[in-house]
């Protein structure tokens, strides 16, 4: 169990960007409170001297690695709260004693269904006012939310071979194109964090440049003629792929998300406005040949 104090928001998401992700939250919510790397095997941010423990991934997202939360889905839950005397705060390594008018407490979000468990906080020991933050209860959501990695659709798909001189169409399936939410109460107080997608690139592998645009992109309509279809997301490869490792260019589709959340009284704001999570695909290419009939 790691003491968390208020104002001061973690997550948990298996993504790549992860740790960059929990700073611009620290970072939004906390003001002037400063976040540094301090763990160098993984992501442990420091902030005002408390050491907040950040499991972090690197490299591209599998296709099946979806999470717990996935696209068009919401998941809620609430949390109560069970205060904390002298000797069961000290045994958890807490301070003692708490700031003027606050109490530690445990946060415990259905028993650790939204969140890892229960979680240490400062509470409001204030009349009328409510005991937790939106800032404490966005804590719970981003742990719980899953941003997940896309798999993509090509034409011609993946394990058939494209052509070089034709375009490869890449794109996001409908169904999947949806935003995410979290949300988690506790009495009147809520919080919101929401995942959603905005755009999409494809990095053709070859070492140029990759191609972006909005939205999912348009997918391809087999029963309808080729030289009647249209799209913005794809690439045309000048050279086969035979003599590449695997026979095939090692290309990958990005899915662009914006991380935002709400809360009650007002809060709120933008926690990531890019945050990317790449699939990895093999792309074979071949070389089209001319058929020569003779008379």
């Amino acid at each position: 169990m790691h003491a968390v104090t208020r104002r001061r928001p973690v997550r948990r998401l298996a993504l790549a960007a992860l740790c960059v992700l929990v700073l611009v939250a620290v970072s939004a919510i906390a003001g002037e409170e400063r976040a540094a790397a301090a763990d160098p095997g993984g992501c442990a941010p420091y902030v005002a001297g408390t050491v907040i423990p950040v499991p972090c991934s690197s490299g591209s997202e599998s296709a099946a690695s979806t999470g717990a939360a996935g696209p068009g889905t919401s998941v809620s839950g609430a949390c109560s709260i069970v205060p904390l005397d002298q000797a069961q705060a000290q045994s958890l390594g807490l301070s003692w004693p708490p700031p003027s008018g606050e109490a530690w407490a445990l946060l415990d979000c259905l028993g650790g269904a939204i969140g890892p468990g229960p979680q240490a906080v400062l509470v409001s020991t204030a009349p009328n006012a409510p005991q937790v933050t939106p800032a404490q209860l966005l804590i719970q959501a981003l742990q719980e939310l899953r941003v997940p990695a896309l798999p993509p659709a090509t034409a011609p798909p993946v394990g058939a071979d494209g052509l070089v001189g034709l375009p490869e169409w890449f794109w996001i399936p409908a169904a999947s194109w949806h935003s995410l939410t979290v949300t988690v109460t506790a009495g009147p107080v809520w919080a919101t964090v929401t995942a959603t997608p905005s755009a999409l690139s494809f990095d053709p592998g070859t070492g140029a440049g990759a191609v972006t645009c909005p939205g999912p992109g348009t997918a391809y309509d087999p029963a309808v003629p080729a030289a009647t279809q249209r799209t913005g997301c794809s690439y045309t490869y000048a050279q086969p792929s035979a003599d590449l490792v695997g026979d095939s260019y090692p290309a990958s589709v990005t899915v662009v998300w914006q991380v935002a959340w709400t809360g009650s009284g007002g809060a709120g704001g933008v926690l990531a406005p890019a945050l990317s999570v790449p699939v990895s695909i093999p792309i074979r290419v071949a070389q089209a040949e001319a058929l020569v009939t003779g008379a």
